[in-house]
């Protein structure tokens, strides 16, 4: 970023490559439609363009471009104030298997397994959803977390905890 910034173009270049999976993966599971997380991934790339100048260095990149989509994904909220939904993933539904000893008896298809996470993760409460899929999907751990978020560790565990909570009491009905 330091090297865009210094007017490197071919660095903006390596960063959207390395970068827009993860913010449109996060974009995506945080709203409710493909065209607002378009929009969106759109406006965060604009933004960083817009803040390169005044970029430092003081956490990651990935943190600090995920802090920008956050905050426009909360504007987008406060605005519409929608039920948002997410889009499952296999990374994370691994992630997510509890142990052969805590399955149930019935194994679950794997359309029925995806269905369950849609709906768990559409039933978590905002702050619960972002900061499980920043854990998830980002692999941000939790100070990251809570730069992005704006709120302390503690808060980042309490939300991720409950988040859980509340994905494992869906899978077990």
């Amino acid at each position: 970023m330091l090297a865009y910034a210094a007017g490197d173009l071919l660095a903006f270049e390596m960063l959207y490559r390395r970068h827009r999976g993860t913010l449109y993966r996060f974009l995506l599971r945080s709203l409710r439609h493909r065209a607002d997380a378009d929009e969106l991934f759109q406006e965060t790339w604009s933004r960083l363009i817009a803040a390169r100048e005044r970029y430092r260095p003081d956490a990651k990149f990935t943190t600090w471009l995920l802090q920008i989509g956050h905050n426009l994904v909360v504007d987008r909220f406060r605005r519409q104030r929608p039920q948002a939904t997410t889009e499952e993933t296999d990374h994370v539904l691994r992630n997510l298997d509890a142990p052969e000893s805590e399955q149930p008896e019935r194994v679950l298809s794997e359309f029925e397994q995806r269905r369950r996470l849609q709906l768990a993760l559409e039933e978590l409460p905002d702050e619960q959803r972002v900061a499980f899929l920043l854990r998830i999907e980002a692999g941000l751990g939790l100070d990251e977390i809570g730069d992005v978020t704006g709120v302390g560790r503690e808060t980042v565990k309490s939300r991720l905890r409950y988040a859980l909570a509340r994905i494992r009491a869906r899978f077990e009905t």
